[in-house]
């Protein structure tokens, strides 16, 4: 038991039975999966045998006496956070409240195997009335929320809990779950666990502790890895040599293929008919307020319309603002364009649909005008978050788009005409309930909007803007002289103008693959020969990719300061995130490895690539309730940090896997000094994902728990974080495992451990269940295919490496440890 092989092995069973247990959810529900895993004695039993392992080692190796206080903090930490799973998993409650409108009761539902059982609470709960707001002009439940009457102690108060907003009572935590098919009722979550929740929350601390030690402490494993690189460059003088070169392309191509079934005649009169440019210009100038209440230019709102319905950024030609406005004159005729996304193929052959994108008249009957998706839609929204498949999940993104086509034909969406005695400051469309407005003011928000439509329709006839333009500006004299919000602030309009113009990461992107391949080639003949042009070319070429680096922050500064939130809310935003990260965490290692830098700069490139793709879907809307926490920019920002140095150390564990095969006579000594030097650089760039991936894991849990009424649910994205986090214990302490440990089994591992990451970012969302999974079933198979064409690829450099370093001396195979 104080056998570090048996830690590693361990840690494996772990991890492995974890993965197990996001499937055997996927498939057969939650409830079976915390039976047969999660709850099960064979995980209670390999926690507590990872406990004495660990006191073992602690006696064993005399951590007490060498002063690892670091080490010891962070595995003791460990053992209190299991302490209080343990104490949670004894003695926390977890059920189900569910009432009817006039209704009060006392007791909550806990469902097991065998069935559901009732538990009395020491209040009790009315449901005074239940709400569920509707998209305009559509069916669609946009949000829902239960009015409470609450009964404990012999007083009575009113209280509110809708999605996300958690009420606190006596220790229990109500959130809002579903609700009934009629309206009348709602389901609440009920979950008490104020013990383990404490305990826990002490173990957070504690690991927080042990982190910061392990990175300043003069004898912790970075400060001896920095002493050992510079060791090992003193010691080793690299000989001048022929020069090698080693060129190599990467190519990327992406085209999209629309359908367009029988509508060449639609698409030739929007052709036909563009709007003109400078018009559409001084249109997406207009502000507007958002459904958030957020003040915004039309030119934003336009482009994330045309992102959301169409997920590009053009569509014919036009720009987002020539395309709103085409479909406002012309809404006849976009209705019979197949041209908003549908990426199951699934709905569009039980609906008949076009494949791909459909039209909007598509899911309309055309004898009765009934909506056709209603019936299917009405099943998803009535089953929980976590039973929802992909089919259910998609139909419901899919009527989020209708419903916004809908809108915007039906000229709702575009708030351009402030109520000047409205009390919430609010803004309405033309296509609203204007009976709010009186007189003068009732008559020109009725009638300008069809207007200036009318005007852009003859100017499409005569090619004369002038008259548009004027009603336009109608418009924005209205606009200045009823509006009374305060976040109306021209610059700022005129920053997010700047903002959608400079098109910051479209350009980053390109900067960071072309200077990022130039120093990749830089830094392959510098493994061989260093000349003088090197050096040079090296510092030019840093000093063009700090450019666009800081290119990068003003983009990412101006999109924070637009939204009023960090900028990592989304899918879209964390891949720029994480391309910063990986910049950064080259910039740090720049002295000390080249080859670091130059791979940092090309993946974050290729990383900004990804999230231009067509199925990155920028949110249109403000954060929602849950978003809106401290919690959330906290563990965002350490977790992604961590999928930045992971990144990294895979990228310098396949460079040596590459230079494992270059087995070249006269160059075995530099060859092996860069694998040594590079797998130095890697192992202090997993230790900092490390503690960044398991600080950033224990931060969402926090986050949950003030988010959702508990600090951990073994949600698949809950557990496939604490899989990444094990899965790069499990590197990180490999060194102790004498003679499982050696640098082709090190740097393959580096490499092979990446796919966890993918998996916990991606994977999950589309191929598991839970509440952070997309179900996008086209998505889920590009993502599949490229996973395999990866693995493939690097199982073959493997075997050919492995081949290569069997022909190491065995005197250079000597691990620094």
């Amino acid at each position: 038991m104080s056998s570090y092989k048996t830690t590693i092995v361990l840690l494996i069973i772990y991890a492995v039975l974890l993965a197990i247990a996001t499937f055997i959810e996927k498939s057969f529900g939650t409830a079976m999966a915390k039976a047969v895993v999660y709850y099960s004695p064979v995980l209670f039993l390999l926690q507590f045998l990872m406990v004495v392992n660990f006191v073992y080692i602690l006696i064993e190796r005399h951590l007490l006496r060498r002063r690892k206080w670091g080490v010891l903090f962070i595995h003791f930490s460990f053992v209190i956070i299991l302490l209080g799973a343990l104490v949670s998993h004894l003695f926390s409650q977890e059920g189900i409240l569910h009432l009817r409108e006039g209704q009060r009761d006392d007791r909550m539902v806990i469902y097991t195997e065998e069935g559901g059982q009732y538990y009395d609470l020491p209040f009790s709960v009315e449901l005074e009335k239940f709400t569920l707001t509707r998209y305009p002009g559509s069916s669609s439940p946009s949000a829902f929320e239960s009015d409470l009457i609450i009964y404990v102690d012999g007083r009575m108060y009113k209280d509110r809990v809708f999605m996300n907003n958690v009420l606190d009572i006596k220790g229990y935590r109500l959130f809002q779950a579903s609700y009934d098919q009629d309206e009348l009722g709602t389901v609440l979550s009920v979950n008490r666990d104020v013990a383990g929740r404490n305990i826990t929350y002490t173990g957070y601390g504690l690991l927080l502790l042990g982190f910061i030690l392990f990175l300043i402490e003069p004898n912790s494993r970075m400060r001896e890895l920095q002493k050992q690189l510079k060791v090992l460059r003193s010691a080793v003088k690299i000989p001048t040599v022929i020069l090698l070169l080693i060129a190599s392309s990467m190519t990327a191509n992406a085209h999209q293929h629309h359908h367009h079934h029988d509508t060449e005649s639609m698409l030739n009169l929007v052709r036909q008919n563009t709007i003109n440019m400078e018009h559409a210009a001084k249109f997406g100038a207009m502000p507007m307020q958002s459904n958030s209440g957020r003040m915004i230019p039309i030119n934003t709102f336009s482009s994330e319309v045309l992102r959301k319905l169409h997920k590009d950024y053009k569509i014919e030609g036009m720009n987002p603002d020539q395309f709103l406005l085409s479909l406002l004159a012309m809404p006849d005729v976009w209705m019979n364009i197949p041209f908003i996304i549908n990426t199951n193929d699934e709905i569009a052959e039980y609906f008949g649909l076009t494949p791909d994108a459909c039209s909007y008249i598509e899911v309309i009957e055309p004898t009765t005008g009934r909506y056709r998706l209603q019936e299917k839609l009405e099943e998803a929204y009535f089953k929980m978050p976590s039973e929802r498949s992909a089919f259910d999940k998609d139909i419901i993104k899919l009527d989020e788009r209708i419903n916004i086509f809908h809108q915007l034909v039906s000229l709702q969406m575009l708030n351009l005409f402030p109520r000047e005695d409205d009390e919430n400051h609010k803004w309405y469309a033309s296509g609203d309930d204007l009976s709010v407005f009186e007189g003068q003011d009732s008559l020109f928000v009725s009638r300008i909007m069809p207007w200036y439509l009318g005007e852009v329709q003859n100017a499409l006839s005569s090619r004369n803007w002038s008259k548009a333009d004027e009603v336009l500006g109608m418009i924005a004299i209205y606009q200045n002289s009823k509006n009374t919000v305060a976040e109306l602030d021209p610059k700022r309009i005129e920053a997010e103008l700047k903002y959608n113009r400079l098109d910051v990461f479209r350009y980053c992107k390109i900067g960071y693959l072309v200077l990022g391949g130039l120093l990749l080639i830089l830094a392959f003949l510098s493994l061989f020969e260093t000349k003088k042009w090197m050096s040079v070319a090296k510092y030019v070429l840093a000093a063009a990719v700090l450019i666009v680096f800081h290119y990068q922050m003003v983009g990412m500064g101006l999109r924070w300061y637009i939204a009023g939130h960090a900028p990592w809310s989304n899918s879209y935003e964390t891949m720029v995130y994480i391309a910063w990260v990986m910049i950064t965490v080259g910039l740090m290692f720049i002295r000390r490895s080249i080859m670091t830098f130059a791979l940092a700069t090309l993946f974050g490139g290729i990383v900004l690539f990804v999230s231009g793709l067509s199925w990155m879907d920028p949110q249109i809307n403000p954060l929602v309730p849950v978003l809106k926490s401290p919690w959330l920019m906290f563990h965002v920002a350490t977790i992604v940090g961590a999928y930045g140095f992971f990144g990294v150390s895979s990228l310098l564990g396949l460079t040596n896997l590459v230079l494992m095969c270059l087995k070249k006579k006269g160059r075995e000594d530099l060859l092996i000094f860069r694998v040594k030097e590079f797998s130095l650089i890697n192992e202090m760039s997993l230790h900092v994902g490390v503690v960044l991936m398991t600080i950033g894991t224990f931060i969402g849990a926090v986050w949950a728990n003030e988010s959702w009424g508990r600090y951990w649910g073994w949600d698949p994205k809950e557990t496939w974080a604490l899989i990444t986090m094990i899965v790069y214990v499990i590197v990180t302490h490999l060194r102790f495992a004498r003679g499982w440990y050696n640098y082709w089994v090190f740097n393959f591992l580096s490499v092979i451990s990446i796919l966890v990451v993918l998996m916990t970012f991606f994977g999950v969302n589309y191929f598991l269940s839970g509440m952070h999974s997309y179900g996008s079933t086209g998505a889920a198979n590009g993502v599949l295919v490229y996973l395999l064409l990866a693995l493939a690829a690097v199982t073959v450099l493997s075997i050919l490496s492995y081949i290569g370093w069997k022909r190491w001396p065995d005197d250079k195979k000597k691990i620094i440890n």
